[in-house]
């Protein structure tokens, strides 16, 4: 995944249109393209935005759960700014209404997400295992779950598939990986029982 060279404030990365479809994210100061996703990719997203609505509902709780609607601001680093687009975000009711007139960016001075969802495409490991889980840690997102379900890597190498669940426990993320039949421990949604199997083989 290439970056563009133009610096760009948060102010102008709200508003920037290249006359593409093209989605970026906000890195630095850089525009970050988010390339149309692999179809596991997209099942994914759907079966836990779906699996994550289905028990909101069943709970009768003021959540709501979007797949790649809502982006999260991070702090500046060296004065440039950084935005996400996570690809499935559950907050609260109440925070998704108020963002319907304006642009679906929560700001710094909000409340953070419940939960986030990052799947890992080729060529974004590093990035969503390293840079995005110290920015969402700074945030304060009490959860951040990880999904790495590809065969194989940019460079040709076997990925280890696995479901990675990243909980905030005093300012510090604890971490705990699933595989194959292990039931993924949630602690948003403690009552719902999936397997890392089902995630990273979604839609098959």
């Amino acid at each position: 995944m290439t970056t563009t060279k133009q610096i760009v404030t948060f102010e102008q990365y709200l508003t920037y249109n290249d006359g593409t479809d093209t989605r970026y994210e906000l890195e630095r100061g850089e525009l970050i393209p988010m390339s149309q996703p692999r179809g596991g990719h997209g099942e994914i997203m759907h079966f836990l935005e779906r699996s994550f609505t289905t028990e909101i509902e069943r709970l009768k709780l003021d959540w709501v759960a979007r797949q790649a609607a809502v982006g999260v601001r991070v702090p500046q680093v060296g004065r440039r700014d950084t935005s996400r687009v996570p690809d499935v975000t559950v907050l609260l009711l109440s925070q998704w209404k108020n963002l319907r007139n304006r642009e679906a960016v929560i700001e710094l001075n909000e409340e953070p997400p419940l939960l986030i969802v990052e799947v890992v495409s080729a060529g974004t490991e590093s990035r969503d295992h390293r840079a995005k889980r110290a920015e969402y840690n700074i945030l304060g997102i009490p959860v951040y779950l990880l999904v790495d379900f590809l065969d194989f890597d940019q460079n040709g190498k076997a990925v280890d598939k696995r479901v990675t669940v990243l909980t905030l426990v005093e300012g510090f993320y604890d971490e705990a990986v699933y595989r194959g039949e292990e039931v993924i421990q949630i602690p948003t949604f403690s009552e719902l029982k999936l397997t890392a199997n089902q995630l990273i083989n979604a839609g098959r």
